[in-house]
């Protein structure tokens, strides 16, 4: 039986996540992070969870100018407060929260698509 290796012709792929860790291509980060398909934010400075979430968190992701922000939300899927949700959508962003593994799925399908996406994990 062949075997291949899939590689994504993007730069950064979630191989995997949970409430408290994801593995980004071969690194296994513990601390809230984002990536898009050629960036990686390691040291995003994220508050511990989506309920405390503001507007200036959600900064340095839009500067990546997405379509769309896919927001991690840990184990279970926690909604942002709207002034939040609004900091996205008045710009004409698309954000939809869950949890972390869905949304890790999420982001590898629509980066294989060639979608301008950001991922942000909430990780604690």
């Amino acid at each position: 039986m062949q075997l291949s290796h899939e590689r994504p012709d993007y730069g950064f792929v979630l191989r995997g996540a949970d409430a408290t860790s994801a593995r980004v291509n071969d690194q296994v980060l513990t601390r809230s992070f984002a990536i898009a398909p050629d960036h990686l934010l390691e040291d995003w400075d994220a508050p511990a969870s989506a309920a405390a979430l503001e507007p200036a968190h959600l900064a340095p992701l839009l500067a990546l100018e997405p379509e769309l922000v896919v927001l991690g939300t840990g184990a279970r899927q926690v909604f942002p407060p709207a002034a939040a949700l609004a900091a996205c959508l008045t710009r004409g962003i698309g954000i939809e929260a869950m949890d972390n593994a869905a949304a890790a799925r999420t982001y590898n399908v629509l980066a294989g698509e060639g979608r301008r996406v950001v991922v942000a994990m909430l990780l604690g």
